[in-house]
């Protein structure tokens, strides 16, 4: 019989490090420090509270820890002297059942890692879903990571180990994350659709109304309809709108969603995670045949991402009135224009401004969405809460200088463009690390039409300057530019800027953030608060509604608009369990 929280939380400490034994492998010292946290109120209390153990341990004692495991594949495994828990994951991943060639490769990767490291490599083979890795996918991984560099290694390896436990512990425990695996596997499908020169490398790119755009609305369509919403259709954007209707005719709608549009070659759960998720909500509401005192409007937004045309925000810009009708004739690479493209969709761009929402009509807008950065990864805490979406500016600059012969011009006398960019880089890397939550970034650095020997005459780049508040933003746009300004004079070269992008900063509203965080505090999650880097739906409804959102860890550094962004269903069933909790105090409140 699984084991239950009220039982640990009772039991002698002897008793309770017996039941928590083999979750760490050959190291039962985490769970037994961990147990001086009792009562745990959740299951994700326990987590974190081993997670925090490990982490306060000292690099000895983890360095110990990741020694104590098996290599993959390797000589404890061939002489069955593995643990029943290692032996039963290697086994799904099929690592027990190797052919020659790839037991001779995995044994060629563990001698290199650990040659290069001093320790074994250490992956959670079962996966984010629990269901095993495949030979391909954990080949894939050593091979990479084998490339990385020791502290990321190090921390990587503590991670994958608390995964393991995690499903150690879940197993003991008799917990499945079933609503977890559902938005899982929703978004695995989704993901089989996919631009074409993408989807025959395997890689992920749906931009706005290709075929494989129009795929994903269709999915999401039969979802919502077998979720039970009362509403489904695609509006004059693309946009596809699930609404489930509120006890009483008058009630308000609670606006979420987010975008099914995907950046070239990305991953799957950036945008996507925040439709399934409100999507598994209604439909357990659906199921248990419960109306709430508010309606539910979830929105996968058709296009955020900017990909295919210059028009990102495209879906949610739309719901706020703000769809400019010049895009239409803004032609993609193909030399397709936007409304050659809307009609072969079936849609009709005159009914654009019909589409337009009424705030008065809404409560507030709430979006969940993966990090995108590796913050919560390195805190080893699964939900955050988001304070504030940064405001940005972006500049395209060019530096003016003087190209001369590279060997015959003496360095006091040169007038070298790319060096002054250089300076400026430099500046700005330093000048954003003393705010904290700001940062700066030059994407884009090119010497057109350069030459190995030539002191580049001409160089261009990108300022991409973002913060959590305008005025903080805009005192390191100043601080940069006057830096900009003051390089130039100094080095002899002139500055042309162009700014392209003013975003103001979205704030979360208090008691939208509040009620998130409400909720994180219930399901035992340490409560973690942060700025948002990234742009998100959420600045556009911001504009007209109350907005907050709530982030999901990402897995592999929190890495995003990558192949290799993913995120695990233990973590997305937190995300349904908070969702719900907010649904319920807003039902509470207006009760």
């Amino acid at each position: 019989m699984p084991m239950t929280l009220e039982q640990l939380n009772s039991a002698s400490q002897e008793a309770a490090a017996q039941q928590l034994d083999g979750l760490y492998e050959h190291s039962p010292w985490i769970a037994e420090q961990a147990l001086h946290e009792r009562p745990f109120t959740s299951l994700a209390h326990l987590k974190h509270a081993m997670c925090e153990v490990l982490a306060h341990a000292g690099r000895d004692a983890q360095l110990a820890l990741i020694r104590a495991h098996p290599e993959l594949a390797g000589k404890a495994m061939v002489s069955k002297t593995l643990t029943a828990e290692s032996t039963n994951e290697q086994s799904k991943a099929g690592l027990t059942d190797c052919t020659p060639e790839e037991f001779a490769k995995i044994q060629k990767l563990n001698a290199d890692y650990n040659a290069k490291f001093g320790w074994p490599f250490i992956l959670a083979v079962r996966g984010p879903r629990g269901l095993g890795l495949n030979k391909r996918q954990i080949i894939d991984a050593f091979e990479r990571r084998l490339h990385g560099h020791p502290d990321f290694e190090l921390a990587e390896c503590l991670r994958n180990i608390h995964r393991i436990a995690e499903i150690r512990l879940n197993d003991k425990f008799g917990v499945e994350p079933t609503l977890g695996h559902k938005v899982w596997d929703w978004q695995e499908k989704l993901a089989q659709h996919s631009d074409p020169g993408f989807a025959e490398l395997g890689q992920l790119t749906v931009t706005y109304l290709t075929d494989a755009h129009r795929a994903c609305a269709q999915g999401i369509t039969q979802n919502m309809r077998d979720c039970g919403f009362d509403e489904v259709y695609t509006d004059a954007v693309g946009n596809v709108v699930g609404r489930y209707h509120p006890a009483t005719s008058s009630g308000k709608y609670l606006m979420t969603g987010s975008h099914y549009d995907t950046v070239r070659n990305g991953g799957k759960y950036d945008g996507r995670l925040g439709i399934f998720v409100p999507m598994v909500c209604v439909q357990q509401l659906h199921q248990q045949g419960k109306r709430l005192p508010f309606g539910i409007e979830v929105v996968a937004f058709a296009e955020e991402e900017g990909q295919r045309y210059k028009a990102t925000f495209l879906g949610s810009g739309a719901l706020i009135g703000q769809f400019n009708p010049a895009w239409l004739d803004q032609q993609d690479a193909d030399g397709i224009t936007m409304r050659a493209a809307m009609q072969h969709a079936g849609l009709c761009v005159d009914d654009i401004a019909k589409i337009q929402r009424d705030p008065a009509q809404y409560l507030g807008f709430v979006e969940v969405h993966i990090e995108q950065g590796p913050v919560l990864n390195q805190v080893n805490i699964p939900l955050g809460v988001v304070t504030s979406i940064n405001g940005s500016v972006r500049y395209l600059c060019e530096v003016i200088g003087t190209a001369s012969h590279a060997g015959t011009t003496p360095m006091d006398r040169r007038r070298d463009a790319a060096c002054a960019v250089a300076e400026l880089a430099l500046y700005m890397e330093q000048r954003a690390a003393q705010d904290g939550d700001s940062v700066a970034t030059m994407g884009q650095l090119q010497v057109p039409n350069g030459s190995i020997n030539v002191v580049p005459g001409r160089c261009t780049f990108s300022l991409d300057m973002r913060a959590p508040t305008d005025a903080q933003r805009d005192v390191l746009v100043a601080d940069i530019l006057a830096q900009l300004q003051a390089i130039a004079e100094r080095r002899g070269v002139r500055v042309k800027a162009e700014l392209t992008m003013c975003a103001a900063a979205a704030p979360s509203a208090p008691e939208w953030q509040a009620r998130w965080e409400r909720a994180v505090s219930a399901l035992g999650v340490p409560l973690f608060k942060l700025p948002s880097g990234a742009g998100h739906d959420a600045m556009k409804l911001h504009e007209v509604m109350p907005q907050a959102m709530l982030f999901v860890r990402g897995e592999n550094g929190g890495i995003s608009h990558n192949p290799r962004e993913s995120t695990t269903s233990c973590d997305m069933q937190l995300c349904v369990d908070a969702f719900t909790h907010v649904l319920n105090q807003l039902a509470s409140e207006l009760s």
